[in-house]
């Protein structure tokens, strides 16, 4: 699982840099050099690449969430490095594969980035917004405790998720 951290965190850096240098570089070339920068004998590169690429796809769906969670923060005052670790955070949420990534580990996973990445109120930033999300996704697999429970729930239609919060 460290491999999947690391991706993530690479994946945030790519968001970073494409973000900060005001979208319009070409997402793929950043996701090359940065994996070959920060990951280097990095075999399998396709969890950061479709990770990068499906936030980029569905980020008309996720910036409003954060901007709905942190009504105080409009998007564009928010720290790049946090708003792009609330974008993957978010992204894994709502369109995540909960038998893989259970909605507790991805909210765990942002703060872990936010502690490593962001400022120092950053971790609780992130928690908090992601934390208000998860609530009003209805808590899924909160008393979920065993593979066994895993396997029996159905994850949910990603756009009846986001449906959820609109």
């Amino acid at each position: 699982m460290a491999n999947r951290h690391l991706s993530r965190s690479i994946a945030m850096q790519c968001l970073y840099e494409w973000d900060f240098n005001g979208k319009g570089e070409d997402i793929e070339k950043i996701v090359e050099r940065n994996t070959k920068e920060f990951g280097p004998g990095m075999d399998d590169t396709s969890f950061v690449r479709a990770l990068v690429e499906n936030i980029i796809k569905n980020i008309g769906q996720i910036d409003p969430l954060i901007e709905k969670c942190a009504p105080e923060w409009p998007i564009e005052q928010v720290t790049i490095v946090d708003r792009n670790i609330l974008r993957l955070g978010i992204y894994e949420l709502l369109f995540g594969n909960y038998e893989e990534v259970p909605p507790k580990v991805a909210i765990n996973e942002a703060i872990e980035l936010a502690k490593s990445f962001g400022g120092e109120s950053s971790g609780r930033f992130v928690n908090g917004v992601l934390g208000t999300i998860y609530r009003e996704l209805g808590e899924p697999m909160k008393d979920d405790t065993s593979k066994k429970n895993k396997a029996d729930k159905k994850t949910e239609d990603s756009s009846e998720k986001a449906g959820q919060l609109s």
